[in-house]
């Protein structure tokens, strides 16, 4: 009786690391996406809590057995308990890889349409008409290809129209932007999803 409580108090780890587990890993998919550029809380909380639910159901058995074949000596339960609380363990640590290996890819497209809003700005500001060239710091942007091809529209003085060039950053700056038509981005966008 007190070899088995002992086993029980060691053993009693899997749902304080899945608590615990699931928390971060809402924290590292909201803070480093794995995928996309980003995600809230709640869902990248939900994720993880599937993610979880789903490697402690499907890996803790066998791996408890694994277990358990070199500790003969410990209850089986207490085996997958173990074999639960390393599962959780390696889902945090492959949202946190898959995290990191995306934060490249999500940095390296923002500086994109940063560069892309630029060479609009300065495209329009020398041959779009007036009334755009006075809105130049209200550029809407919009995503054609991420990290190479947008479409950037500036409001008329009125707020009325839109004049639009298309940025492809891969291109030269002397060639990378021309005129893309007056229709808004939030229309544009709706043909292109």
């Amino acid at each position: 009786m007190v070899a088995r409580l002992r086993w029980r108090r060691r053993g009693a780890w899997l749902w304080p690391a899945f608590v615990a587990a699931t928390v971060a890993d809402a924290i590292i998919g909201h803070t480093l996406p794995p995928s996309g550029d980003t995600e809230t809380v709640a869902a990248a909380f939900v994720a993880a809590l599937v993610l979880n639910v789903l490697a402690v159901l499907l890996l803790s058995r066998p791996l408890g057995m694994l277990i358990r074949r070199y500790r003969r000596d410990m209850p089986l339960l207490i085996a997958r308990n173990y074999a639960g609380t390393v599962v959780v363990g390696l889902v945090t640590a492959a949202l946190l890889g898959a995290g990191l290996a995306h934060h490249a890819a999500i940095t390296s497209n923002r500086q994109s349409m940063r560069d892309a809003i630029v060479r609009a700005q300065a495209w329009i500001g020398a041959r779009a008409p007036a009334t755009f060239r006075r809105n130049l710091k209200w550029v809407d942007t919009f995503a054609i290809e991420p990290g190479q091809l947008y479409r950037a529209c500036v409001p008329s003085q009125d707020g009325r129209r839109t004049y639009c060039v298309i940025v492809d950053t891969r291109l030269p700056l002397q060639r990378s932007v021309r005129f893309g038509g007056y229709e808004p981005n939030a229309t544009f966008s709706e043909g292109v999803g």
